[in-house]
């Protein structure tokens, strides 16, 4: 079967591919030749990631998903959010948006955090969403230079690592996009057969 990720985190679709099983062949944006900035003004992560899976298969007629991610900290009420990626400006800086929360928490002892994704898939004219939650905690400073995003300054419970500091194999047992992909990945081993 044929899929198309819509995306254009090279990062994002590495960490994916990585988990999908081999009888799925992932294609990302650039293999359509599609360099658009596709639309992503909704307030929620579902919205988002319906919006641009609904977008793509509007326009190129194939199967797809997109997923939108938040980190969600309690002491902040619940921002970054659906706002993660561009928490400093519209330049989708991680660094910058990594500085920015190392700044507003500075003085909270609440360091009680989540990652959250929402997957959208159009198969066949129809979409399905799929979650992926994991709880954790905000650092006081950066560690770890494996991942992406917000993962040196995020610790799952239960581990002493941030994200960053583990290896892609360990970060996908146990992160929200992996949990997401896991139950996108076994609704499609189950639809396989009727596509």
């Amino acid at each position: 079967m044929e899929l198309l990720f819509a995306t254009n985190n090279t990062h994002k679709f590495k960490e994916l591919k990585n988990m999908l099983n081999k009888n799925i062949t992932l294609k990302c944006l650039a293999d359509i030749n599609c360099t658009e900035e596709i639309p992503e003004t909704g307030n929620t992560l579902e919205s988002n990631a319906s919006q641009k899976s609904f977008y793509i298969h509007n326009k190129y007629k194939i199967n797809c998903f997109s997923d939108d991610t938040g980190l969600e900290i309690e002491a902040l009420n619940d921002a970054p959010g659906v706002y993660s990626a561009r928490y400093a400006g519209e330049e989708k800086d991680a660094e910058q948006n990594m500085l920015k929360v190392l700044d507003m928490m500075k003085k909270e002892t609440n360091r009680k955090a989540r990652f959250r994704t929402v997957i959208s898939l159009i198969l066949n004219d129809h979409e399905y969403q799929f979650e992926g939650i994991v709880e954790g905690k905000i650092e006081k400073e950066k560690s770890g230079n494996e991942g992406f995003g917000y993962d040196p300054i995020f610790t799952p419970d239960g581990y002493s690592q941030t994200f960053a500091e583990m290896n892609l194999e360990e970060k996908n047992k146990i992160s929200h996009r992996g949990q997401a992909v896991k139950k996108l990945v076994d609704f499609l081993n189950k639809s396989i057969v009727n596509i």
